[in-house]
């Protein structure tokens, strides 16, 4: 399951955070710090697999974006891994080659991809056309 779901920039600034189980706010700014150090301070050549206190931390690097979830020890890390991918590549077809501004301006849209593709720290739909069905009714009404 997903704890939570996490994207930073090279300089540790948070663009996006979601969290599927409570986390107070104190705790969640100190977690995220800690979180983001030991992910920035690992070189390339390094596994993108941590265990991390109770957790694991899966992230993947895209250009100067980090992309971090926090699972629970009985989740398959390379699903997650892939999982990661999957978010990218929708990201990059809505948004046509996806940049840091692109999620800064648009978060609202960013987290209706991610809640279309996790509910409740389950990965549910990774079918593109379908966890972009509803953002693209969105855009047309918006237009009208």
């Amino acid at each position: 399951m997903i704890k939570f779901f996490l994207m930073v920039n090279k300089q540790g600034q948070t663009r996006l955070s979601k969290y599927y189980e409570h986390v107070d706010v104190n705790k969640r700014t100190l977690l995220e710090t800690e979180v983001i150090k030991s992910c920035l301070s690992r070189s390339n050549e390094q596994c993108s697999f941590i265990e991390f206190k109770d957790f694991k931390l899966i992230y993947r690097q895209y250009a100067a974006l980090f992309i971090v979830v926090g699972v629970n020890d009985t989740e398959n890390e390379m699903a997650i891994y892939e999982f990661i991918h999957n978010f990218v590549e929708v990201l990059d077809e809505y948004f046509s080659r996806v940049s840091e501004l692109d999620i800064m301006f648009n978060l609202d849209k960013v987290h209706i991809i991610l809640d279309e593709m996790v509910l409740n720290g389950c990965i549910v739909e990774t079918n593109r056309a379908r966890i972009l069905a509803p953002l693209l009714i969105l855009d047309k009404m918006s237009e009208s």
